[in-house]
């Protein structure tokens, strides 16, 4: 059974996408813990990440660092935190996640409700920065 993941880079889920390669995916968190929160995945529906081999995952950080440094750029941030957790979803994915003070990267902290038109602005504010 495919992923939440798969479904979303099958077009078969909608999401706001941020950039995509022939192997990679970046998309924003429907749930996010701060404005800009993006999850980057494989296409290749792996569950943990550390099973990828070593093309695919070097490639996944590249791919991650350019979607963070152009999250930094459009995010007013401090900084962009990475995460790797991998219980929530079976298929190998990073979290981005824009921070002021190291609260904001708590996961049980409370999930944003961000309306339709934020969630594009950021999209769009992210795509204008990005250099892939």
């Amino acid at each position: 059974m495919s992923s939440i993941f798969t479904k979303i880079v099958n077009g078969e889920i909608p999401c706001y996408k941020i950039a995509e390669t022939e192997d990679y995916f970046a998309f924003l968190d429907i749930n996010p813990l701060f404005r800009g929160h993006t999850l980057v995945i494989t296409k290749q529906e792996i569950d943990n990440i550390f099973d990828l081999d070593d093309e695919l995952y070097e490639g996944l950080f590249l791919f991650a660092k350019k979607i963070a440094v152009a999250i930094e750029k459009a995010i007013i941030c401090k900084r962009v935190g990475i995460a790797v957790v991998g219980l929530e979803v079976p298929h190998a994915h990073i979290h981005l996640i824009p921070m002021n003070v190291i609260a904001d990267f708590n996961f049980y902290n409370t999930k944003l409700k961000l309306p339709q038109k934020e969630f594009e602005r950021l999209v769009q504010k992210i795509r204008d920065e990005l250099v892939l």
